[in-house]
């Protein structure tokens, strides 16, 4: 009796023990999770906006001269123009303050009025073959050369230490003729490598979904127990534990061959693209497998009595049934290639390309967030402003497999 009496208290108390070492890791995880969160969105929330969706990462550079130099002209402001912006009376401009992704203060153009001599100008960046330009709003005044009325050349702008406000002041009180204006686009943006991660999903995935898809229906539905099948499900588990890097070390010395046959002369989002559907297959293949495998024995055996053959089995009945479980996998093979950085730093490059193509380098966000972080001076907060695009992406998407997964399970069960 005394002996089970204390049998029944070890047991209780290994129990509790066992417990409190789920709860505290448990709480460990999610305490870390929110930090991570916590973290994330203090440092980049601020940032998220249209213009870091659309705009290029680096800014394009002019040197413009007005085609009129002075103005005899006095403009009205315009009554929608917001109380934050400047304007100068005289030049028909107004300018704004800002502070870029990368924390760098600047004077943008806010408005400019048709009739200004500073809205068409002259781009004599190329002295031999100047063009046309227009001031656009969104535009940063980095410098900008006028003579006084004292006939001396001065210089204003951002790269004078002045603001927006000081600028108008200096055009409407000092100015008498504008001689030249170094403009820049709007820079810091995260345009370029969202159209690279569009692309590298698209190779990705068009080459190993169906490849990983159908090499699981043939191991579990056709393939036959044998040392070769054997071999070659342990050589799908291993690749699974092999290292990023060195798939990208693979890609640079094997699969870049093959994308010389395209027309690419470096390293590419082709040969990123490729070298990410060969890291993806064991993935997909194992997730394929294991949604076939939960597929009812008795359906296959049902679809078999009516006359139907085994490939008419699988892909009229076995297939449907796993979608769901194939989803998965697929979810899990997206999300490895939105954060993927190692291999493709190898096969895509690091140079942040604001108008990339197939056979072009380019970087995914993974990589560019790689990139600012890499430099004398990382920037937390862009940094911090991209992973929060990501996740936001991974999420939709989980959302999307998990609707798509129900609609599969109504439809079958």
């Amino acid at each position: 009796m005394k002996n089970n009496v204390n049998n029944h208290k070890k047991r209780h108390f290994y129990d509790g023990l066992l417990q409190t070492f789920t709860y505290l890791s448990s709480g460990i995880s999610v305490l870390v999770l929110v930090a991570l969160f916590v973290f994330i969105f203090s440092k980049g929330w601020s940032l998220i906006n249209l213009d870091l969706l659309t705009n290029n990462y680096w800014s394009e550079n002019y040197t413009v001269q007005p085609v009129e130099t002075m103005s005899d002209t006095t403009f009205e402001r315009p009554a929608d123009l917001s109380e934050e912006a400047y304007f100068s009376e005289k030049w028909g401009i107004a300018f704004v303050d800002h502070v870029d992704a990368h924390k760098d203060k600047m004077i943008l153009v806010e408005y400019v009025d048709e009739n200004s001599p500073l809205y068409q100008m002259s781009d004599v960046s190329i002295k031999k073959d100047p063009k046309d330009f227009t001031m656009q709003v969104g535009m940063q005044i980095s410098r900008l050369s006028y003579t006084d009325a004292q006939g001396k050349i001065v210089l204003g702008g951002s790269i004078a230490g002045e603001d927006a406000k000081q600028l108008a002041q200096s055009l409407d009180e000092d100015a008498v003729a504008v001689n030249s204006i170094f403009v820049q686009t709007t820079g810091g943006g995260i345009r370029g490598s969202i159209i690279s991660t569009l692309y590298l999903l698209a190779v990705s995935m068009i080459i190993a979904i169906p490849i990983g898809i159908a090499s699981a229906i043939y191991l579990n539905e056709y393939a036959k127990k044998s040392k070769f099948n054997m071999l070659l499900r342990s050589g799908i588990e291993t690749l699974t534990g092999v290292p990023s890097i060195v798939f990208g070390l693979m890609g640079v010395s094997v699969l870049f061959p093959v994308t010389q046959l395209f027309g690419a002369t470096t390293t590419s989002i082709l040969l990123g693209g490729l070298t990410m559907s060969i890291i993806l297959l064991p993935t997909i293949i194992r997730s394929t497998e294991e949604a076939l495998l939960v597929v009812p024995q008795h359906l296959r055996d049902a679809s078999l009595s009516v006359g139907a053959n085994q490939s008419q089995t699988i892909f009229k009945i076995v297939l449907p049934c796993a979608v769901p479980g194939i989803l998965t996998g697929v979810l899990l093979g997206i999300g490895r290639v939105i954060g993927e950085s190692a291999a493709l730093i190898y096969t895509m490059g690091t140079f942040i390309n604001d108008s990339p193509t197939l056979l072009s380098q380019g970087t995914s966000l993974a990589v560019q967030i790689w990139s600012i972080m890499s430099g004398e001076q990382p920037n937390y907060e862009l940094a911090s402003a991209i992973s929060i695009i990501i996740l936001f992406f991974v999420l939709i998407l989980n959302f999307a497999v998990k609707f798509i997964s129900k609609k599969f399970s109504k439809a079958w069960y």
